[in-house]
């Protein structure tokens, strides 16, 4: 690894000696002396607490019932830690395509060619729901792009404070990209709270303005083929995103491009290429393959153990799956 090897460093990374590497180190260590008697004072202060010194004699310190949840947290954070290292350090780390991602740039640019405004749907939910943060990341880099290109972004929301972070995103979208004078607040605007006027506000938008490109990306519910449906009749690039597996059909039959599930949480780390999010990125998909190749040695095993009746396959086979009870 780059971390450890003087050699193998990645181009354009400048050598460094022993003591450079050493210093992070030793710091580490002085801060790890540091915290230990501070950890220890707070766990000694809660032993003196008997509610806390009851809770503890009846549950005891470590649940034994719950060790396979510690073990996967450790392959799991391991994995991602390993991954979030490498990618820091420079290696390169493939990730699949994601076809709708890499088309992005093609839409906005065959808006601006055809003078015609970009429309973003960051689905109906808050900002408590994780598929609305998504949406926010890649709305800040759809921003950025159309602010490259000097495009109009329209993006009408459900909810106020949605429309507060969008605008936010926007803004520093556009700062970024050093056109703050483009940046016009008001196309980022609240509609309605209630799901189907919302819906009636976005088809009006689409019928009237006729934007070039649709980005519906986000959690949606079964307004979701009316939005589609309408932008399609206009001849619009539509991409789709959404993580709710009811909506992903009419997504897939109405839109060109759609992101499916969990290709929506990757979206941020595939376009920004940020070590830390490629790495968390990478480090899931590690862990999620250990996950695979356990059940199917588990699930082999105890086929085996069903037609042959040893009992020592039998337990190899209990111990495998044991983790995933």
């Amino acid at each position: 690894m780059y971390l450890f090897s003087t050699t193998g460093r990645p181009p354009g990374v400048p050598h460094s000696n022993g003591l450079s590497r050493a210093v992070p180190a030793f710091a580490a260590i002085f801060a790890l002396s540091r915290a230990v008697p501070a950890f220890a004072a707070i766990f000694s202060l809660l032993q003196a607490d008997p509610v806390f010194a009851q809770a503890a004699s009846e549950s005891g310190w470590f649940n034994a019932d719950r060790t396979q949840a510690l073990v996967l947290g450790i392959i799991l954070t391991g994995a991602i830690l390993l991954y979030v290292v490498l990618a820091s350090a420079g290696r390169p780390l493939f990730i699949r395509k994601i076809a709708g991602l890499d088309t992005v740039e093609e839409a906005v640019g065959r808006a601006t060619e055809m003078g015609k405004p970009i429309l973003y749907v960051p689905g109906l939910n808050d900002m408590d729901e994780v598929q609305t943060i998504a949406s926010m990341n890649l709305l800040g880099h759809l921003a950025t792009i159309i602010a490259g290109y000097d495009s109009r972004l329209h993006v009408p929301v459900r909810k106020s404070l949605v429309m507060s972070v969008a605008r936010e995103t926007v803004q520093q979208s556009y700062l970024s990209a050093g056109r703050p004078d483009a940046y016009q607040e008001d196309d980022i605007h609240y509609v309605s709270d209630a799901q189907f006027a919302y819906a009636a506000a976005v088809d009006g938008i689409i019928v009237r303005e006729k934007p070039a490109a649709c980005f519906y990306l986000g959690g949606f519910y079964a307004e979701s083929l009316i939005l589609a449906e309408t932008g399609n009749s206009i001849g619009a690039i539509q991409i789709a995103g959404t993580a709710r597996p009811p909506q992903l059909p009419f997504f897939v039959a109405a839109c060109d491009y759609t992101l499916i599930g969990e290709e929506l949480f990757a979206a941020s780390a595939y376009l920004s290429k940020e070590p830390r999010m490629l790495g968390s990125l990478k480090g899931q998909d590690a862990g999620k393959g250990i996950a695979i190749v356990f059940i199917l040695a588990g699930s082999a095993l105890a086929t085996l153990y069903s037609v042959t009746g040893s009992e020592t396959v039998r337990e190899v086979s209990e111990i495998v799956l044991w983790l995933f009870r």
